[in-house]
């Protein structure tokens, strides 16, 4: 008989008409994965959740109620400045958002916690500790038993508990996109709340204009000594320009001024003189040039002609001639009138000379006294020239004392003007006003029940995630059909879905049950495990008792009994029989019995409930079920067997820390190997098939049994959801 597992080509077959794939199942999606493992843990995360619910709610009960005041203060970017004079800050340092950040870092600083403890005295206040919880009487015990003794370190102690006390209290809650920010305080004491709160805006606003007014004070004493010596400096600094001018005959008439703001000396007396009278030499020089020119031009073609005289004389000269042309040209010369406009014109003539030779006289007399003037003016410039060029040299030196006496004077101005300004700058009104002071409580605002509870239920719900990934993480067994192949490299012959029914058998003859249809679906995978069909024999096992093995033997004999004549199922477990049990027969000889010598098997067979299905319990328990399998008795009552039924099914033993199923593997055809879900871990169903492989067993597939469908969320390929509908309709 052919022992090995199954050969390729039947494996592929048996899985392909097994409706689990000759593939690789698809992966569920991960949330999908997540909702099957909390119906799987569905009490653990329950039980998790409730206790923490549970302790949400006492820890709430037990919690002391806690009181919340509120204070609300407007902080401005600028304070109104009553002198509109600035004070020691920038008007755009508070534009920007450091200027509030700055502002909240001020109202937590302990400085300012300290002022609050120091004003109310609450490092003495004992009301105030036993409304933060703290046992006053206890820290006195500790005090008087360690060695700091009643005196300045314990005031200290207290001191620092009150403020760690105040700012562990205290809360800052800027009001988004504006200038309001509250203070809250909270405590177990509604009026220690109000009262605190109201403390701390007014104390704030205090500590605020004490740093603006101590700020002043330093700078009008830091500017008074640096105005005493810039006066100083200013006095010598002027008092060396005026001597310097003094000592080099500068006589300044004007100044101009540099870009910077200093001045500088650019009009002198010399330079002034010098100035007009270049001025009046260029204009002599221009007249002498004009006189010049006139005097060396033509009388006809330029100095004459510009004479109203002349052009007078010169134009009866024409006239009287054209007059006496016309006379000769109907008289003789002696013509009395000629002769008269003859003497005319003679006479013309000498006036029109005489008055050039006077002009002509005139342009020399004009153009000798220019000369002389742009000589005179000439000699002049020349002479102030050499004075200029001397004050020129020394101003340089006379506009370095003048530069330093400049800066000084403008650097002692400025911290002048500071120094007035920074005196009344303190004027101003603060910039920080409290909107709302603090009530005193009505009703507490810890413990809030509801948000307690939800945190809890957060808490809880966290934690049961974290359960649930860890008990899925150490949960070695198989919970998904495809995981068989997966994990085992076993084919899967069939899923049969967990079942609730006192009558097994009763519910295997019901053909429309879940349980009937599963296995059902079982036998007929088998029918293509091997080349002649159904195995004509087979054994049923499993790792450990309590998976399912029994009853897989028993619903596949019923089931086969339903399409084939004789069937005969073998019980086949002598250390744990159960088959029986089931069908509701006896156990009085059986499989035992034959093993142990007896012959004549057919006495031991009982009839079922079924039609054609017979059945041969394990009769009384043997001493040693090992010896008897190790015979080959168990060969040849297969053999008889299988020469009188179609099929026999033989439910064997758990195949961990036994010897029963490598010995009946001998004599069977091949196994089924039932697996429970969530049941074995993976390590152990591994060792098992290992075993059957040792013992050159045939493995025809795997049955996986205990299904819960509902956890899964598989649908009628593994769950079998899909039924025949009411069946009482």
């Amino acid at each position: 008989m052919n022992r090995h597992l199954v050969e390729p080509m039947n494996e592929s077959r048996a899985v392909a008409l097994s409706g689990h794939g000759g593939y690789d199942e698809p992966e569920q999606p991960i949330l999908l994965q997540y909702w099957h493992s909390l119906l799987r843990w569905k009490w653990v995360v329950i039980g998790i959740i409730v206790a923490a619910l549970a302790v949400g709610l006492v820890a709430t009960l037990l919690m002391t109620p806690q009181y919340t005041a509120e204070a609300r203060l407007e902080i401005s970017r600028e304070e109104p400045n009553i002198t509109s004079v600035e004070g020691l800050e920038n008007a755009q340092t508070g534009q920007d958002d450091e200027f509030y950040q700055t502002q909240y870092s001020n109202l937590l600083a302990r400085s300012l916690a300290l002022r609050i403890a120091r004003g109310l005295r609450l490092p003495t206040n004992e009301a105030f500790f036993a409304a933060h919880g703290v046992d006053l009487a206890a820290l006195e015990e500790t005090f008087e038993a360690g060695t700091l003794t009643q005196g300045r370190n314990e005031r200290e102690y207290r001191e620092n508990l009150t403020v760690d006390l105040l700012l562990d209290n205290v809360e800052i809650a800027p009001i988004p996109r504006s200038r309001l920010v509250d203070i809250r305080y909270t405590s177990a004491s509604p009026d220690y709340s109000a009262m605190i709160a109201n403390r701390w805006a007014s104390e704030f606003i205090t500590a605020s204009s004490d740093r603006r007014f101590a700020s002043t004070a330093d700078a009008r004493e830091f500017l008074e000594g640096r105005l005493a010596e810039l006066a100083e400096r200013l006095e010598e600094s002027e008092r060396r320009a005026v001597n310097y001018a003094a000592a080099n005959d500068i006589v300044t008439l004007g100044n101009s001024v540099t870009p910077d703001g200093r001045s500088l000396v650019d009009r002198t007396l010399a330079s002034t003189d010098l100035e007009a009278l270049n001025t009046a030499l260029a204009r002599a020089t221009a007249d002498r040039i004009a006189a010049e020119s006139r005097l060396q031009g033509s009388a006809a073609n330029s100095s004459n002609v510009e004479n109203a005289t002349v052009n007078s004389l010169r134009q009866r000269l024409a006239e009287a001639e054209a007059e006496y042309a016309r006379l000769m040209s109907q008289f003789k010369s002696d013509y009395p009138p000629a002769v008269a406009l003859q003497s005319q014109i003679t006479d013309l003539k000498t006036s029109i000379q005489q008055e050039e030779s006077r002009i002509e006289t005139s342009r020399a007399n004009e153009y000798r006294q220019a000369a002389a003037r742009e000589a005179d003016l000439r000699q002049q410039v020349n002479g102030l020239k050499g004075q200029l060029s001397t004050q020129n040299a020394a101003s340089i030196q006379y506009n370095i004392y003048r530069r330093e006496a400049d800066t000084n004077r403008q650097l002692y101005d400025s911290l002048l003007q500071r120094y007035k300004e920074i005196g009344v700058a303190g004027v101003a009104v603060n910039n920080i006003t409290v909107i709302d002071t603090a009530e005193v409580p009505g009703t507490p605002s810890a413990p809030d029940p509801f948000l307690n509870l939800a945190l809890a239920l957060i808490a809880g719900i966290g934690l049961a995630f974290g359960a649930l990934v860890v008990l899925e993480q150490i949960d070695e067994g198989l919970r998904d059909p495809s995981d068989v192949r997966k994990a085992l490299g076993v084919p899967l012959l069939g899923t049969v879905p967990s079942v609730e029914h006192d009558d097994l058998v009763a519910e295997l003859d019901d053909r429309k049950s879940e349980l009937s249809e599963a296995y059902f679906n079982v036998k007929s995978n088998l029918a293509f495990v091997t080349e002649h069909g159904f195995p004509r024999n087979l054994m049923v096992t499993s790792t450990r008792p309590a998976e399912g093995k029994s009853t897989t033997s028993v619903a596949l004999a019923q089931t086969l009994s339903r399409t084939s004549d004789r069937i005969l199922l073998l019980d086949g477990d002598l250390r744990s029989p159960s088959c029986h049990k089931i069908l509701g027969l006896r156990n009085e000889r059986g499989l035992s019995n034959y093993l142990a010598g007896e012959e004549d098997w057919q006495v031991m067979v009982q009839k079922t409930s079924s039609a054609g299905l017979d059945f041969i319990s394990t009769g009384p328990p043997p001493p040693s079920a090992a010896e008897l399998l190790s015979t080959d008795r168990m060969e040849h009552l297969l053999a008889e067997l299988n020469a009188h039924y179609d099929h026999v099914i033989v439910d064997a033993s758990p195949l961990l820390g036994l010897a029963d199923v490598p010995l009946l593997a001998r004599a069977v055809e091949g196994c089924v190997f039932v697996i429970e879900t969530n049941g074995v871990s993976q390590r152990s169903l591994k060792a098992s098939l290992d075993r059957l492989r040792q013992a050159d067993a045939r493995l025809f597939g795997a049955v996986m049994t205990k299904y819960q469908t509902r956890a899964t969320g598989y649908g009628t390929d593994y769950g079998y959801s899909y039924g025949y509908g009411d069946r009482n309709s």
